[in-house]
């Protein structure tokens, strides 16, 4: 049966695949179309359950915000090899996802692989990852996600090997303001957006260890009780500086602290997530 040339561009401008498999599923379908799809889709499933137990070390950290819809979402994707966590193929897979999250709020990884892809009708969550699997031949999988509403900015490295979700409270944020301290914090990965953030049993842990340094400290003894205590209160003091976001001095002018930077443009730190590739959630 001939199979023209224009059909087997059809066939791969509906699922993206390589022209000669679009041909071959063609054939195979008799020219039908949408059999050819289905042939193709099979075939991406059987490619996705033969690497479905491999190890995906690799992958990258995508982020999707809508400034009108004032919703976001960055998600964790998993791959085996760098390069495919740098091919445009995977690349554009990532940012998909992001978009799905952000736009159709999943309630958890198993949910959004049922929905319906935001890009392509009639094609599923789970079917969009097959049709980069198949073409790659390599396991994919979403390892996380988080979607949040409001003020948000964004920043992801180079690489995709990191990334940060910001949310501020205010009447409006520039979008270099927000990419700023996004880039901050990927750069000083902080504990907590802010000091009541921080869980009440790793501040009992760090006093806790503030106290046994001044204790073991020989300039320490023979001082009054509460000289020890206002030791411990300023070590306590310097860990918050370190590890609380809004307490950090600015990577770009360290002459003020991020909750500074913020305040001046009349916006407060709510809350951050950073992602980097292969961490544990």
């Amino acid at each position: 049966m001939e199979i023209s040339a224009n059909d087997v561009k059809t066939l791969r401008d509906r699922t993206g695949m390589q022209m000669m498999k679009c041909k071959a599923a063609l054939i195979e379908a008799k020219g039908d179309m949408d059999k050819a799809v289905e042939i193709l889709r099979k075939q991406n499933k059987e490619a996705q359950d033969k690497v479905v137990n491999r190890e995906t070390a690799e992958g990258r950290i995508a982020v999707f915000i809508d400034p009108v819809a004032h919703e976001g979402a960055i998600v964790e994707v998993r791959c085996e090899s760098a390069p495919v966590a740098k091919s445009d193929l995977f690349v554009q897979l990532t940012a998909d996802l992001a978009k799905q999250v952000a736009t159709k709020h999943p309630a958890a990884v198993e949910d959004l692989l049922k929905q319906a892809f935001v890009g392509k009708r009639g094609q599923s969550v789970h079917e969009r990852i097959g049709e980069v699997d198949g073409l790659v031949r390599e396991n994919m999988k979403v390892a996380r996600f988080t979607r949040l509403e409001g003020l948000l900015g964004h920043y992801v490295h180079h690489d995709g090997s990191v990334g940060v979700l910001v949310k501020v409270e205010g009447e409006r944020a520039e979008a270099q303001l927000l990419r700023d301290v996004a880039m901050h914090i990927t750069a000083k990965n902080p504990a907590a957006a802010l000091r009541e953030h921080v869980a009440e049993e790793r501040v009992t842990k760090e006093k806790e260890i503030a106290k046994s340094q001044v204790e073991a400290d020989p300039k320490s003894k023979g001082k009054p009780a509460q000289i020890i205590d206002k030791i411990i209160e300023g070590k306590l003091k310097t860990w918050f500086a370190d590890n609380v976001l809004v307490e950090q001095p600015f990577v770009k002018d360290d002459s003020k602290t991020v909750g500074d930077l913020l305040k001046s443009a009349g916006l407060k730190m709510a809350k951050f997530v950073r992602y980097k590739v292969g961490e544990v959630s």
